[in-house]
């Protein structure tokens, strides 16, 4: 009997340079649901590869038999508020076929033990305004919106 692969447990580790294909295909899936960014595969690559060779960064991906199948970045930033280090989240996507089935809050999850292990007060992400599902997802995982709105500068 073929057990089907959405039932088993996700191995939630640290990106590799050979998961960067798939990263990018998660990527592409999540800048389709928002509105500030689209898929453009050959950007997404070149980032994720910076982020994989940044000392101030992590990549976590989840990972079923070798398929990774979610991910989540977090960046180091000093925080003149906190008096210390700060992360930035980005990119949290489980793909379609896996999601509701406690993926992303694994991947949160690894990335707070991550953070804790760095020394990091407080951590930080942003979600498009129209996904109400992810503001949802992260207010049930503890998140609280802040007074604050993201701007954006293009140079």
């Amino acid at each position: 009997m073929v057990e089907n692969p959405s039932t088993k447990h996700p191995l939630i580790r640290l990106a590799r340079e050979t998961d960067i294909g798939a990263m990018a295909g998660l990527l592409a899936e999540l800048f389709a649901i928002e509105a500030d960014f689209e898929p453009d595969t050959e950007k997404q690559t070149s980032a994720l590869a910076m982020l994989l060779e940044s000392d101030t960064a992590e990549v976590l991906v989840a990972d079923i038999d070798g398929e990774v199948i979610g991910m989540c970045t977090m960046q180091r930033l000093v925080s003149t508020a906190e008096g210390g280090w700060s992360g930035l989240i980005e990119d949290v996507i489980v793909a379609e076929g896996y999601r509701g089935r406690g993926i992303g809050t694994l991947l949160l999850q690894g990335m707070t033990r991550r953070a804790t292990a760095w020394g990091i007060g407080r951590l930080q992400l942003l979600a498009d305004d129209g996904n109400s599902s992810a503001h949802d997802f992260y207010a049930s995982r503890g998140w609280h919106p802040t007074g604050l709105h993201a701007l954006r500068h293009r140079l």
